[in-house]
């Protein structure tokens, strides 16, 4: 038989908002033990901190956060910066960030500055005043940036530059690995008997455009083969671009069997111009893509084998960097690289 213990009684749950003196009371220990078992502080017997945060389960006690900032000198709050309104590539790496700090119980403030040096400028002095504990800066591309400046006490606060690098290498920037991802579209065609293989990509101004024509070039000097056409074709990242460049392949080198793609949408235009002439994909020509955007990967047809430049991964990666930074009390200057990965589906 389950009995109620009467309000008051030792036990139960106190009347009203629990304190932390309920939960060292509960847990059989002090306030200062509750304290530093709450805040990860101090050493202590696992079964110790156990049975606080089971008094914390029991009691339901939320920690006073503005008591934890004075106590700690910590706001618990970090800001997301962004670049990227549409959020394409900037959503992925902010998820990823958020889910690593919402396991630290920190709180995220996200500032969209659409790309706009004044509104930068005006968010940064509001996460300033709010005091945060550290900045990750993120947007739509992976051409490196400048890094924050312009507002007093910015030194003081880590900052991790996610996707799109800091061009100060004493700064803490995690990135996708595109010699990586190239390197592994051309080993997949070349794996699957592909040899007179076609480069279709964004403009070249574009440090993607650029990286990964590079990075695929040398892989297939590698393997002794070049490009179908003899070069590169730099233009837009579009459908519209992907079949004019499509068109443009097959009348220089109509013996090409596979065309590698800088993103899923030109590879998209690629599959509609080869699909018009009654190409098969990829029967008589492969298609890979870059980026993995399901949007436009899985609407494709046939849909694209691609590549995953991890995003989420690198938000969760650039969150610890910054949350290693904010305990230490100093950052790890340099670049961490993050690994793609091959999606293969039909077009291959």
């Amino acid at each position: 038989m389950l009995v109620t213990a009467p309000a008051g009684a030792p036990g139960s749950p106190p009347a009203g908002r629990a304190r932390l003196a309920d939960v060292a009371a509960l847990a059989g220990v002090s306030v200062g033990t509750a304290s530093k078992a709450l805040s990860g502080a101090g050493r202590m017997r696992p079964e110790t901190r156990r049975r606080v945060l089971d008094a914390v389960e029991t009691l339901g006690f939320r920690p006073n956060q503005h008591a934890q900032s004075l106590h700690s000198g910590r706001s618990w709050t970090v800001g997301l910066m962004t670049t990227d309104g549409i959020g394409r590539f900037s959503t992925p790496v902010l998820l990823g960030a958020e889910d690593a700090l919402g396991a630290g119980k920190i709180s995220v403030l996200l500032c969209d500055t659409r790309g706009d040096s004044i509104r930068e400028q005006h968010h940064l002095r509001n996460l300033m005043d709010r005091r945060v504990d550290g900045i990750i800066v993120t947007g739509r591309r992976t051409d490196p940036r400048p890094p924050l400046t312009g507002i007093t006490g910015l030194e003081s606060v880590p900052v991790v530059y996610a996707l799109s690098p800091s061009t100060d290498p004493g700064d803490m920037s995690v990135v996708t690995d595109d010699k990586g991802g190239a390197g592994l579209a051309a080993e997949h065609l070349l794996a699957t008997g592909r040899t007179r293989i076609a480069h279709i990509t964004g403009p070249e101004h574009h440090a993607a455009a650029r990286d990964r024509a590079r990075h695929a070039v040398e892989h297939l000097e590698q393997a002794g083969l070049a490009l179908s056409t003899g070069r590169v074709h730099f233009g837009e990242w579009s459908e519209a671009w992907g079949r004019r460049a499509a068109d443009a392949v097959l009348r220089t080198a109509p013996d090409t069997d596979a065309v590698f793609c800088g993103n899923d949408q030109i590879a998209r235009g690629v599959t509609d111009a080869l699909r018009e002439r009654g190409i098969g994909a990829p029967g008589d020509i492969a298609v890979v893509g870059y980026d993995n955007w399901d949007t436009m990967a899985l609407a494709s047809r046939p849909p694209l084998t691609t590549i995953d430049m991890n995003l989420a991964e690198i938000g969760r990666i650039a969150a610890l960097r910054l949350l290693e930074a904010i305990d230490a009390g100093e950052a790890t200057p340099g670049v961490r690289t993050v690994p793609c990965r091959l999606v293969v589906r039909e077009s291959t």
